[in-house]
């Protein structure tokens, strides 16, 4: 349920359509007719476009995404690793069906780190965990395009469990710990977004199975949080990604999914 509602909601409540719907709402209470409606309808759709013009000149989502992205370092590799985790979400499944070709999208980075980590440690166990996060298209699964990238670039494919039942992050690790069944003392290196590590790792910590964090793929640099200008299209689409996982920390918290609001190192 907690799945079906997450998909049904988040289109919703993402920054650029909420906004959206602000102003249609706001018209139309506008259009209704009389001085109190009309007022408040007018409120809303002024509200809408202050915050707009907010987004466009500010950097708001670099004030949003750099705690997330900041919260954990880059690891100091140790010498020996038992086994590598990488979490689904860097393919996509419906350019890959549409095109018979297999497409990465911005998240890429989290194979490469894979890959890299599969070289440096030939001993290692590999998974990679990624199933069918859509609700239209359940059978476009992400494991087996992003075993064929992999592949492409002679990753050793043949030593890697591919999983693909699981559709969130909670499952990411839920079915991973199932297959892997991980030891007490083994050191696992979980590979991810650096933004989407802290709930990672809470979630993680919460199922019993302690890992080494490795984050990837960051969005912020090294003066986003005061540089000012329009491009509102790049900052909305990254504030997405972040208001989507601040929201993701707390229902996970209050699910019970993770061992804390904003896990730290």
């Amino acid at each position: 349920m907690s799945f079906v509602l997450s998909k049904v909601l988040w289109p919703l409540l993402s920054p650029a359509n909420f906004l959206v719907l602000l102003l249609v709402v706001g018209l139309v209470i506008q259009a209704l007719g009389g001085r109190s409606r009309r007022r408040f309808g007018f409120a809303l759709c002024a509200g809408a476009a202050a915050a707009l013009v907010a987004l466009t000149l500010l950097p708001v989502w670099a004030w949003v995404m750099l705690p997330l992205e900041s919260r954990f370092p880059q690891p100091v590799w140790p010498e020996k690793v038992d086994g590598v985790i990488v979490l689904g979400g860097s393919v996509d499944t419906s350019a890959t069906a549409a095109w018979k070709h297999p497409t990465v999208n911005h998240a890429a980075d989290r194979l490469v780190e894979f890959a890299m980590l599969a070289r440096r440690y030939p001993g290692a166990k590999l998974v990679f965990t990624g199933g069918s996060g859509s609700l239209s298209n359940p059978e476009q699964l992400e494991a087996p395009v992003a075993r064929a990238v992999l592949e492409r670039v002679g990753a050793p494919v043949e030593r890697m469990v591919f999983e693909d039942k699981s559709r969130n992050t909670y499952e990411n690790a839920l079915f991973s710990m199932e297959l892997m069944k991980p030891k007490p003392g083994e050191t696992w290196v979980l590979v991810t977004s650096a933004y989407h590590m802290p709930r990672s790792v809470g979630i993680f910590r919460q199922i019993g199975w302690p890992v080494l964090p490795a984050p990837v793929g960051y969005y912020t640099g090294l003066d986003d949080g005061s540089k000012i200008g329009p491009n509102l299209a790049k900052d909305l689409y990254i504030l997405d990604d972040a208001i989507h996982e601040w929201i993701g920390l707390l229902s996970y918290r209050l699910l019970g999914r993770t061992n804390a609001f904003f896990p730290a190192p």
